[in-house]
């Protein structure tokens, strides 16, 4: 019977790691009892994750979210109060009672294929291939979906404001007050330090991260000293008491009257002045005003931010030396991402669903590069060794074989892998994505795995 409403608005909805293994949808565990009931739970699969194709407006991807994935399957298991649970939700009443017993001493013991995180990817290409028993392999899908495909999601995005942008542009991730939840905000603040901006505003974030926190002030500051001790410059003089020197929000009122003010107090040698934030109005006229008034003074724009209005801002001229990156970044058109099973004891398998197709058979990369840098992909079976392959051992029988990799690390495999792609690539009014080649050996499997699957329906 499931709990009455009453009950579930008590509850206090927590989340910590050991939470994990019941963080799934339920077919998850009802197909893991089925496999044990009839015996297949132990048969090795693979299972691949990829995207059929990117969102609208992207020709590209940025693979991220690796070393949460890792650290999730590392750390897999069940605890005899969750299994207690799970009993008495009566769903499993016809379940074997071996499936009991393979939760109970149940650990991830597969191997993990993946590209390195900040690598570029597109349609059909795996960003991971697991490889395991397949229960465990079927048990793992809701977890690593949800976090590849919202860090690669910010990545991407991170990674395209910061082409945009350019190098020399400060960006600073401003996203956990829009981001869909708490743990949510700490892989966007990471993704996006990863993908190529500079710091976040979330405290937990950097500390955990080893990066430094930046930020400004808000409205509410400069409101509130100013209702109580007078005006505007009082609340930038008590502000700058306690962090001197630190960039002001100078669009509270009128933005060019307090922008007129911090000059002349800068002129005079009475303020020292690292930067100031502009949050709202014409961004543009604003910001050519400002530096018109302070003219060593960075000028920091926020509001809504994404590398379309960003595009817009400097080829209107504005003079915007960086930008705080909130809701546009975290949120938006989702990256789609799904995973699917490709083989089973070896025996190739494909979806053959009208629009869900997939390719059979544990596959594999093989990114070329052409004279001028420019990058050619093909998409085979791992026997083929035609050129570089991008998947990666990761992990081997449940065990992470290399040290996680730092963020500058993946910051500038990001750097790299967006300067190989073509600009009709990189551009963000209507790119075009890359072509993956399909390798003759996948084309011929595929061909040979619709006909055998033919049977099954026959």
């Amino acid at each position: 019977m499931a709990p009455s409403l009453d009950w579930v608005s008590t509850q206090e909805l927590t989340l910590t790691p050991e939470d994990y293994s019941l963080l799934t949808d339920l077919y998850q565990l009802t197909m893991a009892a089925c496999y044990t009931g009839e015996g297949l739970e132990q048969k090795w699969a693979s299972f691949e994750l990829f995207t059929r194709r990117l969102p609208d407006d992207f020709g590209y991807l940025i693979a991220m979210g690796l070393a949460q994935a890792l650290e999730y399957l590392e750390n897999l298991h069940f605890t005899r109060t969750q299994i207690s649970a799970l009993k008495a939700t009566k769903i499993f009443t016809h379940a074997p009672e071996n499936f009991w017993t393979l939760l109970e001493s149940g650990r991830f013991t597969g191997d993990v294929w993946a590209v390195p995180e900040g690598t570029a990817v597109f349609a059909n290409e795996p960003l991971l291939r697991v490889e395991a028993p397949l229960w465990q392999a079927q048990l793992v899908e809701t977890y690593l979906l949800n976090t590849l495909n919202f860090q690669t999601l910010v990545a991407t995005r991170a990674a395209r404001i910061r082409d945009i942008a350019g190098s020399s542009a400060t960006l600073l991730e401003f996203g956990t007050r829009r981001a869909f939840s708490p743990q949510s905000s700490l892989w966007a603040a990471r993704a996006a330090l990863a993908a190529g901006l500079d710091s976040t505003s979330n405290v937990l974030a950097a500390l955990q991260l080893e990066s430094q926190p930046s930020g400004t002030m808000a409205h509410s500051l400069v409101m509130a000293i100013a209702a109580m001790e007078g005006t505007e410059d009082q609340a930038f003089t008590a502000f700058h008491r306690y962090f001197p020197g630190a960039p002001l929000l100078i669009d509270t009122y009128d933005t060019v009257a307090a922008a007129q003010r911090l000059s002349k107090k800068v002129q005079a040698g009475e303020m020292q002045l690292a930067g100031v934030r502009l949050d709202s109005g014409d961004l543009v006229t604003l910001s050519q005003q400002v530096r018109s008034l302070l003219p060593g003074v960075s000028i920091f724009a926020s509001g809504d931010l994404d590398e379309w209005e960003i595009a817009r801002l400097k080829a209107q001229g504005a003079e915007i030396d960086g930008y705080g990156l909130g809701t546009r970044l975290v949120t938006g058109t989702p990256v789609n991402g799904v995973y699917k099973i490709v083989e089973i004891e070896g025996i190739p398998v494909m979806k053959q669903s009208s629009g869900k197709a997939t390719y059979p058979g544990r596959k594999q990369i093989f990114r070329s590069y052409a004279a001028n840098q420019a990058i050619k992909d093909c998409l085979g079976l791992v026997t083929e060794t035609d050129a570089q392959p991008l998947l990666q051992l990761v992990m081997q029988q449940g065990k992470r074989i290399q040290p996680p990799e730092t963020l500058d690390d993946i910051r500038d495999r990001t750097t790299r892998s967006v300067a190989s792609l073509p600009d009709t690539v990189r551009r963000l009014d209507k790119p075009t994505s890359l072509p993956v080649e399909i390798s003759p050996a996948l084309q011929q499997l595929t061909e040979k795995t619709r006909l055998a699957e033919a049977t099954v329906t026959a």
